[in-house]
């Protein structure tokens, strides 16, 4: 426990020394006033030096603490993997921002309109040259367009929608999977 050259104190008088010498249970020191002393090791405490401080501070492991304090990164998800021939869907976005230049002097049955009916030309376009699944992007809003466009798509045979991926569009897409006859 104490080893020669350490600093120590004597727990019940005011004496300081180094040890000089460990014998058993018996320590001798060097008292900072010159005195050669023997004390019993449960009357001695260690005291560090602050000259020393720069040793002590060398036998932290810092690396270690940091290690152990280090918040753990979250798991990454699992991205689907994909094969690189598939053609990503094709993405329609039914703000009225994105389909118009102005809006300006549009009342929302105009609005709404506009949005249905661009929605169904790339529908019908999507048919025709059998693209099997596009995404339509209506936003979160009051929800009066994603109705519109679920009653548009539901009067379809060969058309199956859902929300859109959330991780991707959150609550504001729809996905459409176009049916191929086969002809």
């Amino acid at each position: 426990m104490f080893n020669k050259g350490d600093q120590v104190s004597v727990l019940d008088e005011d004496v300081n020394g180094v040890v000089l010498s460990v014998k058993d249970r018996q320590i001798t020191i060097e008292t900072t006033d010159g005195f050669v002393m023997t004390y019993f090791v449960n009357e001695l405490i260690k005291t560090h030096n602050s000259n020393n401080l720069m040793k002590s501070i060398g036998r932290i492991d810092v690396v270690g603490i940091a290690k152990e304090k280090e918040i753990p990164k979250p798991r990454s998800f699992v991205k689907e993997k994909k094969d690189k021939r598939e053609i990503p869907a094709p993405e329609f976005d039914l703000h009225i921002e994105k389909l118009v230049p102005n809006k300006r002097g549009m009342s929302n049955y105009d609005i709404l309109t506009l949005q249905t009916e661009t929605a169904k030309r790339h529908i019908e376009f999507a048919i025709k040259n059998r693209i099997p699944k596009i995404v339509f992007i209506h936003g979160v809003g009051e929800g009066v367009l994603k109705s519109e466009l679920d009653f548009l798509l539901g009067r379809y045979d060969n058309i199956a929608f859902q929300d859109g991926n959330y991780q991707k569009y959150g609550q504001g897409a729809t996905e459409v999977y176009i049916k191929q006859n086969s002809k």
